[in-house]
This record gives C-alpha cells, sequence and structure tokens, in this order.
C-alpha cells in the first residue's frame, strides 16, 4: 500500500536569501516545480530617472505547490535558507489565502491616479514634497502645491501615491 500523503499537493511558503526572491523562483521552475512569487509595481529613484520596476509584494517568501517529499528536496536549491514552520510542521497555505493575494494585486495594479489624489514628487526640485492631483494628461499631470500655492507639471513616472495610514 502506497502513501496517498506524498501525493497531495500544497501550498508551503520558502523562506530566501535577501533579494534572491526572483532567481529562487526561476531555479523552483527549472525542477518542475509550481512556483508563486507575488510582485507588485513600484517606483524606484536613481539619481538620473525614475522607473516602475516589479518587487517581491512580501521580501524574502516565495510560494510553492508540491507534496511533502519535493518541498524537502527544495531545500538544496541555491538561494532557499528554510522551509516556513507553523506548529512544527511546515506552513500549509490554503488555496483561498492564495486566491485572496492574488486579487488584491490585480485590485492595486488597476488602481490608477484619480483627480484629486495626494501625490509626492520622487525627483527633480520638488522631490519629496507633496500635492493634489488637479489634471491628468496622457504623460503628465498638473498637482496644486499647498507649500507655494501653485500649480506646477510633473511627469507620471515621477510621482507616487502618498501613503496613508489607516
Amino acid at each position: 500500500m502506497t502513501n496517498n500523503l506524498n501525493h497531495i499537493l500544497n501550498w508551503y511558503v520558502l523562506y530566501t536569501s535577501p533579494r534572491a526572491e526572483k532567481q529562487v523562483k526561476e531555479r523552483i521552475a527549472l525542477k518542475g516545480v509550481e512556483c508563486w512569487l507575488p510582485l507588485h509595481r513600484a517606483p524606484r529613484v536613481w539619481s538620473d530617472r525614475v522607473k516602475l520596476v516589479d518587487i517581491p509584494l512580501f521580501n524574502s517568501y516565495v510560494f510553492v505547490k508540491c507534496n511533502d517529499y519535493e518541498l524537502r528536496d527544495l531545500l538544496k536549491i541555491y538561494g532557499v535558507v528554510r522551509i516556513v514552520y507553523y506548529d512544527g510542521k511546515p506552513a500549509i497555505i490554503r488555496q483561498k489565502e492564495i486566491d485572496a493575494i492574488k486579487e488584491f494585486l490585480e485590485k492595486a495594479q488597476s488602481h490608477t491616479l484619480l483627480v484629486g489624489d495626494d501625490v509626492e514628487i520622487l525627483t527633480g526640485p520638488f522631490k519629496n514634497v507633496a500635492g493634489k492631483v488637479e489634471k491628468i494628461n496622457k504623460n503628465h499631470l498638473i498637482l496644486y502645491i499647498d507649500q507655494i500655492g501653485y500649480p506646477v507639471c510633473v511627469d507620471l513616472s515621477e510621482v507616487a501615491p502618498v501613503k496613508r495610514l489607516i
């Protein structure tokens, strides 16, 4: 009689080395194991430009769908630090939780700036200054900045929504 537990596929969480999530995901995929790395777009500022980049939603975590035996074998992959445990066993993530994260990311991705939103300027002479969106064009927007009492034109790629604490 074979043990059917080894054939059950569950979602598990692996902890990775810092900033190694994307490489670990690729290495796991090469082993033929389903792996998911939730990513979100965020602006990153360099001295000469601002660029939207895909960054992990959860730093140092990747999700894998496999059986218990395959899970332990994934510890051999370079960049995988450990399996995340809960109550002395590898933590199993329910499919509805994975679906909820995917739904959240879809909603967040479709959220665009609207007139009246508060944004922060990421570069230039007004770096770190917040303003309220008055008008949105194709590549630019008009912000009203309270500090100077005047609207300014800013490239869309050079602003980020102001994060509010709820």
